[in-house]
C-alpha cells in the first residue's frame, strides 16, 4: 500500500526524509508526501526544495497552525500522519512549563488532524523531558488525548546513538495505530546497529565533505575564541580544560557545561541544538573552530545534497530542531513492516502508562 502522509510542525524535513526513503523491500509499499505545515517561511522553503521539489508546489503550507484550517475541504485525505510538536515547553533545558506554556498545547492540533482524517497510523515526536513536564501530568494528558482520538499508542524513549546515529539524542516517539486495525507495534531493536561506527570522526570525514557542499561555510571566529580553543582538548569544555587564568570564562553556575566544548572524535556527538549564544556552536575536535552547518547536518544524518535555506543562524536552527533522518527512517520502516505483517527484531516499549 502507498501511504499518503500529512505533517504538522514539519520542520526542514528530518521526519519526512525518513518517511519517503523508508524501504522494506516490498515494491508496492511506501510512504509519500501529501501535505505539510510549518510556521517558518525559510523552513518551509527547505522542506519543499528537498522533499517535494516542484511536484507539490502548494502542498507545503507556511502558516501558524493556530490559523490553519484543518478540514477535509482544505487538506487532502491521508493514510498516515506525523507531527513533531514544539518542544520548547517540555525540554529539561528550559522551564518545563508543559501544557501551561505558550507552545505546550500545540499538540492538540495534531489531535484534531487524527480525529478528522483518521489515518491508519501516526508518529508523534518530542523531547525526553516530555515525560516529566508538569510533574508528569502533561505526558499523561497527551497520551490520553491520543487514545481518545481512536488509537492504540506505543510510546518509547529512543536513544538515537544506539541506532547508528553519530549523536547522543534522546527523544520520545509515540506510534499510534487506529483501533479498528489488528496490528500491534513494537520499537525496532538496536541490535543490528551495534557494529556501526557512529563516531564524530567517521561522520565528518567518511566520505570527505566537498568544499563546495551546501551550507559548508566556515564560521567566523574571533582571535580570542581561537586562542581559547587551543587549550581545550577533545571532549573538554571551557571549564574543565587547563587554560591560563586570563582566558577562563567568568560565568557562575556553568561548570558542567557545553560552552566551548570540543567534540570527542571517537564518540557520538553531544546533542545538536538549534539555539544558544556564544560558545554553544559545537566545536571541531581538531581544528580551532566551530562546526559548519553541513557538519552539523552530518551529525543529524542529512545527506550532503540536502540544501537548507536562510542565514547561517537560521540554518543552524533548522538543523538543530530536526529529527535525525536515518533514525526516522528506521522507525518508519518498522511501522511499514508492522502494517505489512513482516517480522523484525524488536523490543517492548520502555515507557509504561
Amino acid at each position: 500500500m502507498i501511504y499518503k502522509m500529512g505533517e504538522l510542525f514539519c520542520g526542514p524535513g528530518g521526519l519526512a526524509w525518513g518517511a519517503v526513503n523508508a524501504d522494506i523491500g516490498v515494491s508496492d509499499t511506501k510512504i509519500v508526501h501529501a501535505w505539510a505545515n510549518d510556521i517558518d517561511n525559510l523552513t518551509c522553503q527547505t522542506y519543499q526544495h528537498n522533499i517535494c521539489k516542484n511536484d507539490y508546489a502548494d502542498s507545503v503550507i507556511c502558516q501558524d497552525v493556530r490559523e490553519l484550517e484543518i478540514s477535509r475541504k482544505n487538506l487532502s485525505d491521508i493514510d498516515a500522519f506525523s507531527f513533531g510538536f514544539p518542544c520548547n515547553d517540555f525540554s529539561i533545558v528550559g522551564e518545563q512549563k508543559g501544557l501551561n506554556g505558550n507552545y505546550g498545547a500545540l499538540y492538540t492540533y495534531g489531535i484534531k488532524v487524527l480525529k478528522i482524517f483518521q489515518p491508519q497510523w501516526f508518529l508523534a515526536e518530542n523531547v525526553g523531558g516530555l515525560s516529566s513536564a508538569n510533574e508528569g501530568t502533561a505526558f499523561k494528558q497527551i497520551l490520553n488525548d491520543l487514545q481518545s482520538a481512536g488509537y492504540k499508542i506505543y510510546p518509547h524513549l529512543y536513544k538515537f546513538e544506539e541506532y547508528g546515529v553519530p549523536q547522543t539524542r534522546h527523544r520520545i516517539i509515540i506510534v499510534g495505530i487506529r483501533n479498528d486495525l489488528p496490528q500491534v507495534f513494537n520499537p525496532p531493536s538496536t541490535h543490528k546497529y551495534d557494529s556501526i561506527d557512529n563516531s564524530v570522526k567517521t561522520a565528518l570525514n567518511v566520505p570527505p565533505i566537498d568544499e563546495w557542499a551546501f551550507n559548508h561555510e566556515i564560521p567566523a571566529m574571533s582571535d580570542k575564541v581561537v586562542e581559547r580553543l587551543k587549550y581545550i582538548k577533545p571532549g573538554q569544555n571551557a571549564f574543565n580544560s587547563d587554560m591560563p587564568e586570563e582566558m577562563k570564562l567568568n560565568v557562575k553556575g556553568a561548570k558542567i557545561s557545553q560552552i566551548y566544548k570540543r567534540l570527542d572524535p571517537d564518540k557520538p556527538a553531544y546533542t545538536v541544538t538549534g539555539s544558544g549564544g556564544g560558545g554553544t556552536h559545537m566545536y571541531h575536535y581538531a581544528e580551532n573552530r566551530a562546526l559548519t552547518n553541513r557538519e552539523r547536518a552530518r551529525l543529524q544524518t542529512f545527506p550532503d545534497d540536502y540544501e537548507f535555506f536562510g542565514s547561517r543562524e537560521k540554518v543552524r536552527r533548522q538543523i538543530g530542531m530536526a529529527v535525525p533522518c536515518k533514525g526516522a527512517k528506521i522507525i518508519f520502516e518498522a511501522i511499514l513492516r508492522t502494517m505489512n505483517g513482516i517480522e523484525y527484531d524488536s523490543v517492548p516499549c520502555n515507557i509504561k502508562f
